[in-house]
């Protein structure tokens, strides 16, 4: 397999349109930016006998920050030397394709759904060295069964032989099956929780769904932590 990189003019995570903040880039020396390094960190050293070559950002309902979180994590790993691929899986709801003002429609469905189609076509280097993103493509009618389906599970192998780390960018584990599903072909998930939102019983029942698929949840990220605090996000092992 031919290696995937491949550069669109006027691809610019400058411009975010209508998509999600990227703060490690636009603001490298924040207090923001050095809790995503220690995030990044911290899911790194929490790997104890091998470093994870995927790895799936959901959360436990809508409106929780995973997509802003998800994007800035890949751009931290791309930052440190890793040639990163951040997807959007979110076939509801996606993100990428603004974030990184892709003009092509196509992405992650058109390669689930059309028989020949090059993964080369949906996969864009972007102005962040070493980040690359594969958004999600048209909104299908079946989000989940295209997740689950055989094509989603061969994907895996290539793309993790072809880049050093892998990120998808999940919908909801609480409201749709697409999380779960993905959960199992990934080595580990990350639960994003925002503070003052999110309730207890409903993170305890996301968990609880990750896990009875046996999927491995490798910690929860807290969103929206007041800067009076040590950061805006706060990263827990769930170990």
């Amino acid at each position: 397999m031919k290696f995937f990189g491949k550069k669109q003019k006027g691809l610019d995570t400058n411009s975010m349109g209508n998509g999600v903040y990227l703060v490690t880039v636009d603001k490298p020396t924040s207090v923001n930016t050095e809790q995503f390094n220690t995030i990044r960190t911290n899911i790194t050293f929490s790997s104890v006998d091998k470093a994870y070559k995927s790895l799936m950002v959901t959360s436990t309902v809508a409106s929780e920050g995973k997509s802003t979180i998800a994007t800035n994590i890949a751009a931290t790993y791309a930052k440190q030397g890793l040639k990163t691929l951040l997807i959007d899986a979110d076939l509801r709801r996606p993100t990428v394709r603004s974030t990184f003002n892709i003009s092509d429609s196509k992405g992650l469905t058109n390669l689930l759904t059309e028989p020949g189609f090059d993964v080369n076509d949906i996969i864009y280097e972007t102005t962040v060295k070493n980040l690359y993103v594969m958004p999600s493509g048209p909104i299908p009618p079946n989000p989940s069964e295209l997740i689950g389906s055989k094509r989603m599970k061969s994907l895996g192998k290539p793309l993790n032989e072809a880049f050093d780390l892998v990120i998808y960018d999940a919908p909801p584990v609480t409201t749709v099956t697409d999380a779960q599903l993905l959960s199992t072909q990934v080595n580990g998930t990350i639960l994003v929780v925002r503070q003052d939102k999110t309730e207890k019983s409903v993170c305890r029942e996301a968990v609880k769904l990750i896990e009875h698929v046996g999927g491995h949840i490798i910690g929860v990220i807290l969103n929206d932590v007041p800067s009076s605090a040590s950061g805006y996000y706060g990263y827990y092992s769930k170990d």
